[in-house]
């Protein structure tokens, strides 16, 4: 039987990007750029109805490492991730 994945979410401000737009550089298959607006859209996120302008979106470790170093290089730190199991603050 194979071992459950550890998971995280990623909760993203899309309200106060300011379309710098580093995190795509990071992770371009998670983070694309909005041509209306120039700010970066998470990629499979869904926006969280009570919260306008928070998307969040649910993943595992294999993509650990490229959603921190996106979360790392955001000039505003707008990107946040979270282990689920935990509920620590990872970024």
């Amino acid at each position: 039987m194979e071992a459950e994945k550890k998971k995280y979410k990623v909760v993203y401000n899309r309200s106060n990007c300011i379309g710098v737009l580093t995190c795509s550089s990071f992770y371009p298959e998670r983070w694309a750029i909005n041509k209306d607006d120039a700010k970066a859209d998470l990629v499979a996120g869904q926006e969280d109805p009570a919260q306008p302008g928070i998307w969040t979106l649910e993943f595992t470790e294999e993509e650990l490492e490229r959603f921190k170093a996106s979360a790392e290089v955001c000039p505003v730190n707008v990107i946040h991730i979270y282990d689920l199991e935990t509920g620590e603050k990872v970024v």
